[in-house]
């Protein structure tokens, strides 16, 4: 395959990317491709749009297995790709949870042939103190997923010493924490040498808690969801579907914290978006609380309104949206535009300044909360490793994605 007339984030000139077995072969910054048509005449035109590197979303919940109707492998990854994401990392709260090796086994194969996008999982920490399996499995999974907060089955772990163990045989630990319990897992993941990976920090005051530890000397990282960066509690309250759709963990902040957030993210303490993309079924929303908003196929477009407003550059936005997450959880070959990479690759036209459209979802959840919102660009095309998956709102037949591979640290 051959891309001509690409874009490419700080560089001024329009570049020619080949690709070949899946992979990046060579990025020709004089835009020569005429040289290369009898290597290959698959080609496509990115008409000056801008190619990045495919979106890792780090933190997403497709509902597989047990809770299909909300959502499901093949839904979620088609909505992940129409958005440019091609690869995520699925959290373990799954019916059933996945925290013993044979669940995780099983929700491995019952993926394959699922899946758009590659993708990998996390591990579940367990009350029941599932460290042995944790040990059995720590170079298979993205991370081990510990809540200090409210979660589903035995996935709550408020016992010190069963959390000490959990840590010290994890890799590196992913935490659902809220406000003070920020604080006990970077004193947990201190005391026991533990790389920490901080989800969907909402507030100032965690922001503070994450640059100390982070000045400290630390191995920690901080994660910012889409909805956090553009949503806040006066958009809750501007009606009574709002007070019960815009709820999820942890919640919407006063308007202030947007800002401390957009802050964080220009001065290096938050490391990655992602999405926590957690559907549930309008009707399910509307009908009693529950908690959770489908986010992924939006996260990118959303980012892009702030840079095209300069708020951050195309260098930053892929840094922090595609190759922090892969250099964090140690995943191989994915992340940047660069030769001998994974050809995940995504176009978007910036000049695309469209509104979202409910008759656009892809989601099963069947809604967004960025209904309305106008986007900073539109994904045109999504290739993941070198086969077209998404293009001008068609999605291929085929499911290509694969279960992704780490670097053994």
């Amino acid at each position: 395959m051959i891309i001509k007339n690409a874009r490419i984030a700080n560089n001024e000139k329009a570049v020619t990317i080949i690709i070949e077995d899946e992979k990046i072969k060579k990025i020709d910054e004089e835009n020569n491709f005429e040289k290369y048509l009898s290597y290959d005449n698959n080609i496509i035109d990115a008409n000056y749009n801008y190619v990045l590197a495919g979106i890792i979303d780090p933190h997403v919940h497709m509902r597989d297995p047990g809770l299909t109707h909300k959502e499901d492998f093949s839904s979620g990854s088609k909505a992940c790709v129409r958005g440019g994401v091609t690869v995520f990392l699925d959290m373990p709260n799954t019916i059933p949870n996945t925290i013993s090796k044979e669940n995780l086994i099983e929700k491995k194969s019952m993926m394959i042939g699922k899946s758009y996008a590659d993708y990998g999982f996390h591990f579940g920490g367990s009350k029941a103190d599932n460290s042995n399996d944790i040990k059995n499995i720590v170079n298979e999974v993205a991370s081990t997923k510990i809540f200090f907060n409210a979660s589903t089955g035995n996935m709550l772990v408020e016992n010190d010493k069963i959390l000490e163990k959990l840590f010290e045989v994890s890799k590196i630990v992913t935490v659902h924490a809220e406000d003070k319990m920020v604080d006990k897992a970077i004193k947990i993941a201190k005391n026991t040498n533990t790389p920490l990976y901080l989800c969907h920090l909402s507030l100032e005051s965690e922001i503070n808690s994450l640059k100390k530890a982070k000045d400290s000397g630390m191995v920690i990282y901080g994660e910012v969801t889409t909805h956090h960066l553009f949503l806040n509690i006066e958009d809750v309250n501007k009606n009574d579907k709002n007070k019960m759709l815009l709820r999820m963990k942890p919640e919407l902040r006063e308007k202030h914290n947007n800002k401390a957030l957009w802050n964080a993210i220009l001065d290096g303490t938050i490391d990655t978006i992602g999405t926590d993309h957690a559907p549930h079924l309008i009707s399910e929303k509307l009908e009693k609380l529950v908690f959770g908003i489908p986010s992924v196929e939006h996260s990118l477009e959303l980012m892009l309104k702030k840079v095209k407003d300069n708020t951050i550059d195309l260098k930053l936005l892929t840094k922090i949206m595609s190759e922090n997450t892969s250099k964090i959880f140690g995943i191989q070959n994915k992340g940047l535009l660069k030769e001998n990479y994974d050809a995940d690759l995504v176009i978007a036209d910036l000049n695309d300044n469209s509104e979202i459209e409910e008759k656009d979802i892809i989601t099963k959840a069947g809604w967004s909360p960025y209904i309305g919102f106008q986007r900073g660009g539109k994904v045109l095309t999504t290739i993941v490793r070198g086969n077209i998956v998404y293009n001008n709102g068609q999605f291929t037949d085929y499911l290509i994605g694969k279960e992704i591979k780490y670097i053994n640290k």
